[in-house]
């Protein structure tokens, strides 16, 4: 895992001019970009009635995957931390508004205008604390909380992650369940180790479970040296999460005198200091004296 860049330095400091210019120009990154925003946009599910959405790119960089969205009809805004990112996108000319800023202190936009926000290999930065100030999950507390806040009801959040271990994952999910969303995640080609991809995809407000199928190995012809004999459909890994309902308090209403009795029974055997039983015991009380 030593060439994960998150681990190496702050994305600020790791996306300097000549790694920015590097990652744009690799043809293979290009290509891979390309694929999981196709992805991204496909899990999205807009409405297919010919309307252009505003969308929000979360780490956009130098808007490779802005270019996607663009060429399937929609506007968009870029967010990203690194300056020398956002100066090779607007030296590409890409088409989408960029705005430079820390997704991990909020996002900062109006509530209700945007209509669906993708990210490529952003999310799992916020989990680790470059800074001595920085604690991941108030990061991630504070990102999800503006992003819900922003999108629209019942407008669709899908993110492409690389989580380092299970603990970054879980983390992910709680702080996005926890700030209102609702989804779960999906996992392309579960079975391969090479084209295993995650994506968690959540909605904001109502909550309709929808994602069932997704690809595996034998939707684009693979060598049988991917796939795996556990495979049995195109179902893909999902852990369906929804946001947990509050417990509910026990109504007191209703007990018995029995009932009482019993309880205070069950205390005086434990030692505890109980009021003596009397015709009063368990008797309802009148709303008013």
């Amino acid at each position: 895992m030593a060439n994960r860049p998150e681990l190496l330095a702050p994305p600020e400091i790791f996306y300097d001019e000549t790694e920015a210019r590097k990652y744009t120009s690799s043809s293979r990154i290009v290509d891979i970009q390309a694929k999981l925003s196709e992805r991204a946009l496909e899990l999205l599910a807009l409405p297919e009635d010919g309307v252009p959405r505003f969308l929000l790119d979360i780490g956009c960089g130098s808007g490779l995957s802005g270019e996607t969205i663009s060429e399937n009809g929609h506007h968009w805004l870029g967010l990203d931390i690194s300056a020398s990112m956002l100066n090779v996108a607007v030296e590409r000319e890409v088409e989408g508004d960029l705005l430079l800023g820390d997704m991990g202190q909020g996002l900062g936009l109006r509530p209700g205008v945007i209509d669906g926000a993708i990210s490529i290999s952003a999310v799992q930065w916020l989990c680790n604390a470059d800074k001595s100030s920085h604690e991941p999950r108030l990061r991630l507390k504070a990102f999800f909380g503006s992003l819900y806040r922003c999108l629209s009801r019942g407008a669709r959040a899908v993110f492409q992650v690389y989580p380092e271990n299970i603990k970054q994952r879980e983390l992910i999910l709680r702080q996005a369940l926890q700030a209102g969303f609702g989804g779960g995640l999906v996992v392309d080609y579960p079975h391969s180790t090479k084209k295993r991809k995650e994506f968690l995809v959540l909605t904001c407000g109502s909550v309709q479970t929808s994602i069932q199928t997704g690809k595996n190995e034998h939707d684009e012809g693979c060598s049988e040296d991917d796939s795996s004999e556990d495979e049995e459909s195109g179902m893909v890994s999902m852990s369906d999460r929804n946001r947990p309902k509050k417990r509910q308090k026990p109504n007191k209403e209703g007990k018995s005198r029995e009932w009482m009795l019993r309880k205070k029974e069950q205390s005086r055997r434990k030692g505890n200091d109980v009021p003596a039983d009397s015709k009063y015991t368990g008797r309802k009380r009148k709303s008013r004296f």
